[in-house]
């Protein structure tokens, strides 16, 4: 049950980087692809009726790491706690932005909340991949009064490893949200993100091929998985560049989906069986079996989620059938 659920906190925050990276991505190329109130419309438009869905997968996944791996939850919250504030704050400002911004007419007043929206958007597809990556890099953490704790400070987690991975990542996400911009925005919301996707594309492909040789040696693995995972994901990365410059725009944006399932199992492989890795002593790593709850736990949690997962997964697939099509002026409500 313990190793079943790391395997399903890893599923979630896949689902949330796959789903939210793409939202992250629009935010952060808003003052790019549109260039005047309409067009920042539509671009908003096209995420306004998914992105607060989209931050469920975030609230599951946190929600199951404090039951499911409570010590965990309470060593990796209190240690990240300056980092994850600011995600905190982020994700409020950029909530507040969707809403807000058509709450008047004044051009001032819109232009500030549309350049909220791309800071706080910037914010979070940056952060995010900088927390993930410190978990497989390593962080300070240290015996303390008969307990594994976080000993360092909010710039330990800005070493050089995790800032290339957020980069990485960062650059990714903007990729990311070209594609879906170029099949679902219209006019020349559309013609830019075109033009942008295929560089910001070979860009992601090349930082994900230097994070791969930066890990090889300065991660050490504790098994050939994360390896053949990660240049899965290379490969599935350089195939979705491919099938967009062929005009497949909807299938180069699902092997984005591959990509990041790659990327995602390469990290929670490569961390396993811990749950944090200790950088200053391997023995004060926190494994898994010593952070979870009682088997008993566990065992309800399964049956809810065996239950629950199923519609999540319906709802998802039904809202974005719902809003497969693109999004005109007419149709913005953002």
């Amino acid at each position: 049950m313990v190793n079943l659920w790391f395997v399903i906190i890893g599923v979630l925050f896949t689902g949330f980087i796959f789903l939210e990276g793409f939202d992250f991505g629009v935010g952060v190329l808003l003052p790019f692809v549109a260039k005047n109130d309409s067009e920042r419309q539509i671009a908003i438009g096209t995420i306004g009726p998914l992105w607060d869905g989209n931050e469920v997968w975030l609230l599951t996944a946190g929600g199951a790491m404090f039951a499911a791996f409570p010590y965990w939850y309470a060593t990796l919250f209190s240690g990240f706690y300056l980092a994850l504030f600011l995600v905190l704050a982020a994700l409020i400002v950029r909530g507040v932005t969707f809403e807000f911004r058509n709450k008047s007419d004044n051009r001032f007043w819109r232009e500030n909340w549309d350049t909220a929206l791309s800071i706080s958007s910037a914010l979070c597809a940056l952060l995010f991949p900088i927390a993930l990556a410190n978990l497989l890099h390593g962080t300070p953490l240290a015996l303390v009064n008969q307990r594994i704790e976080y000993v360092g400070s909010f710039w330990d987690l800005l070493n050089p490893f995790s800032l290339f991975a957020g980069l990485t990542l960062f650059v990714f996400m903007l990729y990311h949200g070209a594609i879906y911009l170029a099949f679902k925005g219209s006019e020349l919301v559309e013609q830019r993100s075109r033009k942008l996707a295929k560089p910001l594309g070979l860009t992601s492909l090349i930082l994900l091929c230097l994070l791969t040789l930066f890990a090889a040696f300065s991660i050490e693995l504790r098994s050939i998985l994360p390896g053949i995972l990660t240049a899965g994901a290379i490969l599935l990365l350089a195939a979705s560049i491919f099938v967009f410059t062929k005009g497949k725009d909807r299938l180069s944006f699902l092997l984005n989906f591959g990509v990041v399932a790659c990327i995602m199992g390469a990290l929670f492989s490569g961390l396993f069986p811990y749950a944090m890795i200790s950088s200053l002593d391997t023995s004060y790593s926190l494994l898994l079996t010593d952070a979870a709850s009682s088997a008993y736990t566990l065992k309800i949690m399964s049956i809810i989620a065996l239950t629950l997962l199923p519609i999540v997964l319906l709802y998802q697939y039904w809202t974005f059938k719902i809003f497969r099509a693109r999004v005109t002026l007419g149709d913005t409500h953002y």
